[in-house]
């Protein structure tokens, strides 16, 4: 089912060239939700609590769906998902795992923590 396209998406992104791959992914696809970008964990954990510069939810809206990467400096995608699993006001906060990590530990890891994952070798939902 798709998503409506006024559903905000967080990406979160350490590196600003695989974050143009994701915006050139999604031209192509033809999806044309709104797309914020926060460049590591502990940004990610502010914009979800509405914190600092993210206070106005105007501005910056509760995502529906949150592109994750698990390798970023500060805070890493583990602790972040981690940490969004155990506020209940985020709980239907669906995270894709985004991730170059071929690491069979990794993997297990997310989907261990509820997460949905992309690796550069396969899409797995389930």
């Amino acid at each position: 089912m798709p998503m409506p396209e006024n559903c905000v998406i967080l990406v979160v992104e350490d590196r600003e060239d695989d974050e143009i791959l994701i915006r050139e992914a999604f031209e192509r696809a033809g999806l044309k939700n709104p797309l914020f970008v926060v460049r590591d964990g502990e940004e990610a954990q502010a914009y979800l609590q509405g914190f600092g510069k993210y206070r106005d939810r105007d501005e910056f809206p509760l995502p529906a769906l949150m592109l994750l990467d698990l390798k970023m400096p500060k805070v890493d995608g583990f602790e972040v998902l981690s940490w969004i699993r155990k506020q209940p006001a985020l709980r239907a906060l669906r995270v894709v795992v985004l991730t170059s990590s071929e690491d069979i530990y990794d993997v297990n890891k997310a989907y261990e923590m509820g997460a949905k994952f992309i690796s550069g070798q396969a899409v797995r939902f389930s």
